[in-house]
């Protein structure tokens, strides 16, 4: 890092015109700084930035973002000394948070926004989380930092608040994923589908590894299952199954196959330089590019967004089946044990059914749209930030509609006694029945639903499913 921050004090000496250093930004970047105002300006940047709004990212969030920003400043092009990186890593280890706004950036010259309320506390301004508490920064114990020319734009610069909800996120999904291969292989049970659709000689012959990993898995859960031994061979029975069980690992191995591109992004994102202007200290050049804007991000995370809303879609498909006496094979209506006096699921399938509707508004992509911004200087702008923020909503509304197949298909595996699931599914309604027990009456079902929620997001049901 060091001499790439000799080339920014070269460049303050000489008085040399430098975007950012001996410059004001955006619009301004015409605005030439004497030497003695370089430093006022990083923390008139930084207090002027801080004007993010809405509630307050989550710990795990804020966590990400300050360790991926040490990391692009530690990759020695963005010219800011070593104890600029020293202080973000001190407030990882004492776990100081930086309180940031949720809203207010727009993808592009970096999350501008959020990451000055990032930088406040380093220079001793701003709120931060300690120990549960919100308090002022000056009361968390940390000496401010001095900042010299330039350390404050390049706090700013960078996409790692799109990139940490990227990576976050990704894991979320891969744990819906899973999840929701497991509730299908327990609906596929109650609902005495067939087991020929995920035969591995199917899916080689279209050899998405999304959809052959998914089949797989289907495949394994339900092996050897009393339950589809009992109609195997009844083709009049199931001579095909509906779209929502027999299509799964097609639908679902497209959303892997998704999610695997946007690992793919993400990885790269997380070894580049996202600052602005950049340092190259082998030959003495800051050169102003365009690395922090935010459009591969934007991109990938919109995409991931489709595809895990679609997830929940398939799901709430399935669910409706299992509901539906005209439809389940044999089950009784809403899986009641006295349907009409009692409602069962019923009103289950209504939340799903609501929760799909606002994933289908939250899928609209983000980086399809551009609003220019200062003075139109930034005049395209990736709205990647909003495109994370949607699919972390996305990710929360998934995960209670397949926990309400994974408590509809628990139900009615049951209803299938005494015919037995597979060893694989009866380990899915053991998990279910450790913290949720059969509906034998009407009952709220809203803390039954959220736990099981949090069990996929926790990752317990995909560790059930995987062994």
């Amino acid at each position: 890092m060091e001499p790439a921050r000799a080339v920014v004090d070269a460049a303050v000496e000489s008085g040399d015109v430098v975007y950012g250093i001996t410059t004001g930004f955006g619009a301004l970047a015409s605005t030439r700084i004497d030497s003695d105002e370089a430093k006022t300006l990083q923390y008139n940047l930084i207090r002027s930035h801080a004007s993010g709004v809405g509630p307050p990212l989550p710990d795990a969030l804020v966590r990400a973002i300050l360790l991926l920003r040490a990391r692009t400043l530690a990759q020695g092009h963005s010219g800011v000394r070593p104890v600029v990186v020293e202080r973000l890593l001190e407030m990882l280890d004492r776990d100081i948070l930086p309180v940031i706004p949720s809203q207010g950036s727009v993808g592009a010259s970096g999350d501008l926004a959020p990451f000055a309320h990032m930088a406040l506390p380093l220079i001793g301004e701003g709120r931060v989380k300690v120990d549960g508490a919100i308090v002022h920064a000056s009361d968390a114990g940390m000496a401010p930092l001095a900042l010299q020319a330039k350390e404050g734009l390049s706090l700013l610069n960078g996409t790692e608040g799109m990139t940490a909800m990227g990576v976050l996120s990704l894991h979320e999904a891969h744990q819906l994923l899973i999840a929701a291969d497991a509730a299908c292989a327990m609906t596929i049970e109650a609902m005495m589908g067939s087991a020929r659709p995920f035969r591995e000689d199917v899916h080689l012959l279209r050899p998405h590894p999304g959809q052959i990993a998914s089949a797989r898995r289907i495949a394994s859960l339900i092996h050897g299952s009393p339950i589809g031994a009992s109609h195997e061979h009844d083709f009049d029975h199931a001579v095909q199954d509906a779209y929502s069980l027999r299509c799964a690992p097609q639908v679902h191995g497209a959303v892997a196959d998704t999610l695997d591109h946007t690992e793919a992004v993400l990885s790269r994102e997380m070894e580049s330089v996202v600052d602005n202007p950049i340092v190259f200290p082998e030959t003495g050049e800051v050169v102003s590019g365009g690395n922090f804007h935010g459009q591969p991000l934007a991109f990938v995370l919109d995409f991931a967004a489709i595809a895990v809303s679609e997830l929940a879609s398939i799901s709430e498909r399935r669910t409706d089946r299992l509901l539906d006496p005209a439809r389940s094979r044999g089950l009784p209506a809403f899986l009641a044990s006295n349907p009409g006096v009692q409602s069962g699921y019923m009103i289950g399938q209504y939340v799903q059914a609501a929760l799909v509707a606002e994933n289908k508004v939250l899928a609209h992509p983000a980086s399809v749209d551009t609003i220019p911004t200062s003075g139109n200087q930034e005049d395209h702008v990736s709205m990647g930030w909003g495109a994370g923020l949607k699919l972390n909503q996305i990710l929360g509304n998934a995960r209670k509609v397949v926990a309400i197949e994974m408590l509809c298909a628990a139900q009615g595996i049951e209803y299938r006694s005494p015919l037995l699931p597979a060893p694989g599914t009866a380990a899915m309604v053991g998990l279910v029945r450790a913290h949720v027990p059969p509906l034998a009456e009407d009952r709220s079902l809203t803390d039954e639903i959220e736990l099981v929620a949090a069990l996929i997001a926790d990752g317990s049901v995909a560790a059930a499913a995987n062994r």
